[in-house]
This record gives structure tokens, C-alpha cells and sequence, in this order.
């Protein structure tokens, strides 16, 4: 059995977990999310627990789906009751961001300015000209928001400039001497 799989997910306060059939709806604060489990795994709620269970004598692909669900149920709900952020720096001269409506305008060295609009169920801000913060219900968006982000413009490794995650450590290489 998965080890991950086995672990119950507890249900906080304020969060409403709707399990019908192998559908899933999580409701909370922040938002509300679903997902349709396989069906070869057994979802059910025990008070405020959920147990995912699959057979004694399980398959290879049971026993990954078994750790597979549970994680991504857990990001459900650990979402829509506390939220998923990442930060990202800029580095650079001339490097910057800016919130415009919805919209997030980056100027990182090219001819032209950057526009990027939130996703649904995403939200950024920028405290800061060089501070940005992807925050959202949804752990899989917020992660593919930031990457998008960071990759308009990547750290590079010999003067560091670019976008980066804010627990990132960039590899710095030596640049040329000259005689």
C-alpha cells in the first residue's frame, strides 16, 4: 500500500467535502474545486476524516493511484481552507513590475513591455517594482502561473538577472579574464 495513500486527510473547520460517486467537491474561504477520482480506489468520509482505501490484494496501478488521490485531494482542501502563494524576485537594472487592473506588466530588457492577465482563480500582486506574488486555491495553477511568469525572462548565470523564485539559488559561473 502507498504510505502516502494510507494517511487520512483531516477536514478543517469551514471546509464542506461533498463525495458523490467519484466525484469530489471541496468548499471553503477561498474558492471551491472538484475532481473526479478513478475508479479504483474507495473514498469515504469517517466524521471529519476522509479515507482513501483499494483492495488487499491491489494492482501496481491501484497502489499509485491510492498515493496519487490522496495527495491531490489533500491540495484541495488544504487550498480552498488556507491557500497556495509563491514569490518570485526580480534582478536586473531597469528590471520591473507593475499591476495594472488585472493585469500584470513586466518590463525585463526587451523592446516592449510584457502583459500578462490572472488567470482564473489566480490572483498577483506586486508590493514592490521587484517583488511578484502568485497566490490562488488551486496548488497545480499557482505553480504553472509563477513558471509562466519566470520564464518570460530566467535567471542567467553569469550577472544573475532575471526572474527567480524567492528560495531559488542560482548557479553563478565565472565570466572571462581577459590579459
Amino acid at each position: 500500500m502507498s504510505r502516502i495513500g494510507k494517511q487520512p486527510i483531516v477536514i478543517p473547520s469551514g471546509v464542506e467535502v461533498t463525495i458523490d460517486g467519484l466525484n469530489v467537491k471541496v468548499k471553503g474561504k477561498n474558492g471551491e474545486d472538484s475532481l473526479t477520482i478513478s475508479d479504483r480506489v474507495t473514498l469515504e468520509r469517517v466524521e471529519n476524516e476522509l479515507i482513501l482505501t483499494i483492495p488487499e490484494n491491489y494492482t501496481k496501478q491501484q497502489n499509485i493511484d491510492h498515493g496519487l488521490y490522496r495527495s491531490l485531494i489533500h491540495n484541495m482542501v488544504v487550498g480552498v481552507s488556507e491557500g497556495y502563494q509563491k514569490t518570485l524576485q526580480i534582478e536586473g537594472t531597469g528590471y520591473r513590475a507593475a499591476k495594472q487592473g488585472k493585469n500584470l506588466v513586466l518590463n525585463l530588457g526587451y523592446s516592449h513591455q510584457i502583459t500578462m492577465p490572472d488567470p482564473e482563480g489566480i490572483e498577483t500582486e506586486v508590493p514592490n517594482d521587484r517583488t511578484i506574488i502568485v497566490k490562488g486555491y488551486n496548488k497545480q495553477l499557482v505553480g504553472q502561473h509563477a513558471a509562466n511568469i519566470r520564464a518570460k525572462r530566467k535567471p542567467e548565470p553569469y550577472k544573475g538577472k532575471g526572474i527567480r523564485y524567492t528560495d531559488e539559488h542560482v548557479r553563478r559561473k565565472v565570466g572571462k579574464t581577459g590579459k
